[in-house]
């Protein structure tokens, strides 16, 4: 079954209350998004940091509802 772009940005935001999450829907098949989370809680933290918060917020689903997620993340106006 595939994965709702608004249950991927509800998980993010329980793990990052701060983020700002855009999510796309690449293929239309709710399987392969695009991310765009911003949040101060990246600042000082490298972009593989940053990456591993988020896979972290989402690790029950990466592999089998959510099958792929292009991801970019960064600090808000940075």
């Amino acid at each position: 079954m595939p994965m709702q772009a608004n249950d991927i940005e509800r998980l993010i935001k329980a793990r990052i209350p701060d983020a700002e999450v855009t999510i796309r829907d690449l293929a239309g098949d709710g399987d392969h998004y695009s991310a765009t989370v911003l949040s101060e809680t990246f600042r000082g933290k490298s972009r593989v940091q940053q990456h591993q918060l988020v896979y972290d917020a989402l690790k029950a689903e990466m592999g089998g509802k959510l099958h792929a997620l292009a991801l970019q993340t960064g600090v808000p106006g940075g």
